[in-house]
């Protein structure tokens, strides 16, 4: 009998290891002993774990130190079963390699299209002789780097060689088949009966506002700019954007969110999983208005069911599966239409009790739908198929 699954995240410090946690309490409710195994290519985790979740890590690093952190990281696969998340050489790689030498099975999650990072899925890496030379060569050469296109497309290529495939949007099953499992939420743990919104947003200095929430790392097909000139157009003092969390990645988004939006803009810092409801709680709407990118395509948006688990009003676009994820519970707004997004705010609250009652009825959909007991229901069987 399976006792034990090791879980492995690809990067514990780039938000890969939010979809892990996930799956691990999902594992723990079927009983199942959980650690989460991965690598940590930052300064620290993000997002912060479960308090009930082991967690071990190994520093990362470009090839070809990346093979002795490896070396490390495959000591401390004690389970029966690998639950690999992402088809990268960090995650899913580590886990074909441990199946060689242990030919223990290998489930797959899929949450993202990787390839859809570079240049939305059209990038090809075509290099001269002499720039191919130099990128395996020089220290700071791109093939150093384990999540370099051409790795990930060798994994994609791997992904039949697992034993089992989940996946949380139908773009993916369509692109690489596998199992439905959505990115659902404990709605147990976010129970909005647990919470009073107004000493949330005392507590977090929010009080004089009104508070649209995006609990979140913002990326630019996340269409954060979207929210920030509809509340422009709106020009309502009381007004604010709250982002939550959210890692540093480097490349000058958030510091150009924040001058962007420095009117409308509180940050939150970053929050362990099981703090997030009180946070939420503090939100009179959640906002998710991704932009018709492949990438958001292909995403399963977890701020989604952050918002409906805690029974938010939520406007979000007629991107990707959220149509179907939000059905008649959420407001729905076509993908970079700020103007959509400004009258939107202001129905909601024109008529705020109307807007809670919906929030309500996404609470029932998440429960029924996107709770870890329904995500338990569909990865036992899974399991029980191995």
């Amino acid at each position: 009998m399976i006792q034990k699954i090791s879980i492995l995240a690809p990067d514990l410090s780039g938000g890969g290891g939010t979809r892990a946690y996930l799956l691990g309490q999902v594992l723990q409710q079927l009983n199942y002993d959980v650690k989460v195994c991965g690598f940590l290519f930052g300064q620290s985790l993000y997002p912060l774990p479960p308090e009930n979740l082991p967690v071990w890590w190994v520093a990362g690093g470009n090839y070809p130190e990346f093979l002795n952190s490896a070396k490390n990281l495959l000591k401390e696969i004690d389970g029966e079963i690998i639950y690999a998340i992402k088809p990268r050489p960090t995650s899913f790689g580590i886990a074909l390699f441990e199946n060689l030498r242990s030919h223990k099975p290998i489930i797959l999650d899929i949450d993202d299209w990787e390839l859809s990072w570079f240049g939305e899925g059209k990038w090809r890496y075509r290099p001269t002789i002499n720039n191919l030379v130099k990128d395996l060569l020089k220290s700071d050469g791109q093939l150093r780097s384990p999540d370099h296109w051409l790795y990930l497309q060798w994994m994609e290529k791997l992904i039949n060689r697992a034993n089992a495939v989940t996946v949380d949007t139908q773009f993916l099953k369509h692109l690489f088949g596998g199992t439905y499992l959505p990115n659902g939420k404990d709605t147990d743990l976010f129970d909005p009966s647990c919470f009073n919104p107004e000493a949330s947003r005392a507590k977090y200095g929010l009080s004089e506002y009104r508070v649209l929430m995006f609990p979140g790392t913002a990326r630019p097909h996340k269409g954060i700019e979207d929210v920030l000139f509809a509340l422009d157009r709106l020009n309502q003092p009381d007004l604010r954007l709250v982002l939550v969390g959210g890692r540093e990645i480097g490349d000058g988004y958030i510091e150009k969110l924040m001058d962007i939006g420095k009117r409308w803009i509180v940050k939150l810092p970053s929050t362990p999983i099981d703090k997030m409801p009180e946070i939420v709680s503090a939100a009179h709407i959640v906002v998710v208005p991704q932009r018709d990118k492949i990438t958001a395509q292909a995403q399963f948006p977890i701020k989604l069911t952050d918002g409906m688990a805690m029974a938010k009003p939520i406007i979000s676009t007629r991107v990707g599966d959220i149509p179907e994820i939000l059905a008649d519970t959420g407001y729905l707004v076509a993908p970079s239409c700020p103007e959509q997004i400004a009258e939107t705010i202001k129905g909601i609250f024109d008529n705020f009790a109307a807007a809670t009652t919906r929030g309500m009825k996404a609470r029932e959909r998440c429960i029924d739908r996107y709770s870890i007991s329904t995500m338990s229901g569909i990865l036992s069987k899974v399991i029980s198929d191995l």
